[in-house]
């Protein structure tokens, strides 16, 4: 598999959200990758911009998340950094998912299902920006 990255900017609008689709598809048609692993990779980026529009700035200005994607041997890197609000995820207490639904917390699903889905989430500061690095094991056994 190529080793070449995929970057692309979305605006700090839930609107971005086609985009980042859009965005995934491609990069996932260029590279091979099955229709589950790109719809796993969507659903946790989708969590994870939501929550970075939802909660990461403290102003009305519009900002910019760049998010990097690398197939590095037999796994896909993915890099997302924001200029928000300092938040790691990996810090974040997981939710009881053991609950009945009306004794659910609201929130902090997005972040579990992030977690779930990546094989290594790592979170570090750089500056004033959040870096958010993911992995996930390109399996080769596709069906589809």
């Amino acid at each position: 598999m190529a080793t070449k990255e995929y970057s692309f900017e979305l605006k700090s609008h839930l609107d971005e959200l086609d985009q980042l689709c859009q965005n995934l598809e491609t990069f996932g048609k260029k590279f091979g990758l099955s229709k589950k692993l790109i719809f796993e990779i969507n659903l946790a980026l989708d969590e994870l911009f939501t929550n970075i529009i939802s909660y990461g700035f403290k102003d009305n200005q519009e900002h910019t998340i760049k998010v990097t994607l690398r197939p590095q041997n037999d796994e896909l890197c993915l890099c997302i950094e924001d200029d928000g609000k300092p938040f790691n995820p990996i810090d974040f207490e997981t939710p009881n998912v053991s609950c009945s639904v009306e004794e659910c917390k609201i929130g902090g699903l997005g972040i579990h299902i992030m977690k779930k889905l990546m094989d290594e989430v790592c979170y570090e500061r750089c500056g004033d920006k959040n870096v958010l690095n993911l992995k996930k094991k390109i399996e080769t056994d596709d069906n589809d």
